[in-house]
């Protein structure tokens, strides 16, 4: 029995662009592209009604939601889905931010046809599937990165946040209505996942992880 067909969104500001993706999935045996949407918000409804397991995401829309922002509420309505980012931008900060948005693929818009069939399927068995200028130890990096800030909820990022910018226990305490006491405990908590020792270390970590500002 034929397995079913992978489930595809396209979501792109560009009617060019959402046309021709979808000409060239028409006849694929394994892709059926199950909508398209040409912003953010219309891509959400759509996610919600079609239930779609890839999203193909265009990172610049100027009207509604961006890519960044609608990757992270579709994580949000629909867990299940993977996103796909197909942009022209390659610079680091857009690939660090995706990475934050909780993609699973990141596309030049110039790829052929067999290199978006691939990262469909790839990112559909549950892998990553990058295709940037930045080298491959650096997307490494980034991912290894945002899984370690994952470790953390988020009052613990919030208290890493605040530790790094030099406010005391009982400072961070009057702001998140929390004993100093309480403060410290979550310090340490935080520490044994992050497996450091010195309160100095914290504030590295804000910093590697863009908690905080230079």
């Amino acid at each position: 029995m034929k397995e079913e067909r992978i489930r595809l969104l396209i979501v792109d500001d560009h009617v060019l662009v959402r046309d021709g993706l979808r000409l060239m999935f028409e006849n694929d045996p394994d892709i059926e592209v199950v909508g398209a949407a040409e912003e953010g918000g219309e891509a959400i409804r759509v996610a919600i009604r079609e239930r779609p397991d890839v999203i193909l995401l265009d990172v610049t829309m100027p009207e509604g939601l961006d890519g960044f922002v609608t990757a992270r509420s579709l994580k949000e309505e629909v867990p299940e889905v993977r996103v796909i980012f197909l942009t022209m931008h390659d610079e680091e900060v857009y690939v660090r931010k995706a990475l934050e948005s909780g993609i699973s693929g990141y596309l030049s818009k110039n790829s052929d046809v067999s290199a978006l069939r691939g990262a469909i399927k790839h990112v559909y068995s549950g892998k990553t599937c990058f295709e940037t200028t930045l080298p491959p130890e650096e997307i490494d990096r980034l991912l290894q990165g945002q899984a370690s800030k994952k470790t953390l909820t988020r009052r613990e990022i919030e208290i890493v946040r605040l530790t790094a910018l030099g406010y005391t226990n009982l400072e961070i305490g009057n702001q998140l209505n929390i004993s100093p006491k309480t403060v410290e405990n979550h310090k340490a908590r935080i520490m044994g996942k992050l497996q450091i020792k010195h309160k100095h270390e914290l504030v590295q970590y804000a910093l590697k992880n863009h908690l905080i500002g230079l």
